[in-house]
């Protein structure tokens, strides 16, 4: 068995042969170059090749157009950021004017309250919800707005005593 092995191995040897042209000269300068056959395979192969490469540079053409339109979304949106920060800062600006210009209106009327006569006074805040007069009645020193509240009928003295009481219940202790 040994023996049959060693045979075929021997026998499958090939010997292979190189030729050259017959003049020797193997850099003759006439010789006409080699042409490559192309198969029917590979021909399929390289059609396949160039319809891939041409769908590739349609999908990175259509990238490129993309990126210009987010670019000049990216600018638009950044453009519209920045005017509505702006116009952020404008409302914030007003709202600040409003309530001072309200705050000071508030203080104005309550000096006017505080300087009246507390029977004359108290005529108007019995007109008023004790919400409403107990927000006057804080913003005076204790005297003036002790001098309206005793004028007051007892039912609207009670009823302002205790909002007064309570408008700060629910604030936090620390």
């Amino acid at each position: 068995m040994l023996l049959a092995s060693g045979s075929l191995r021997l026998g499958s040897i090939g010997i292979a042969v190189a030729s050259s042209p017959a003049d020797g000269d193997i850099f003759a300068s006439d010789a006409e170059p080699a042409q490559c056959m192309t198969d029917a395979e590979t021909a399929a192969l390289m059609e396949m090749l160039k319809t891939r490469a041409a769908q590739q540079d349609e999908v990175e053409a259509q990238q490129s157009e993309r990126q210009l339109v987010l670019a000049k979304m990216e600018a638009d949106v950044m453009a519209n950021l920045a005017r509505v920060e702006d116009a952020e800062h404008r409302l914030a600006e007003t709202i600040n004017d409003v309530s001072s210009a309200s705050l000071d209106d508030i203080g104005q009327l309550t000096s006017v309250y505080q300087s009246m006569k507390p029977k004359a006074a108290a005529q108007l805040f019995e007109q008023m919800s004790a919400e409403f007069a107990a927000g006057f009645l804080g913003e005076m020193p204790p005297a003036s707005a002790a001098g309206i509240l005793s004028a007051l009928s007892a039912e609207k003295a009670y009823a302002v005593s205790v909002v007064l009481a309570g408008r700060n219940a629910n604030a936090p202790s620390e």
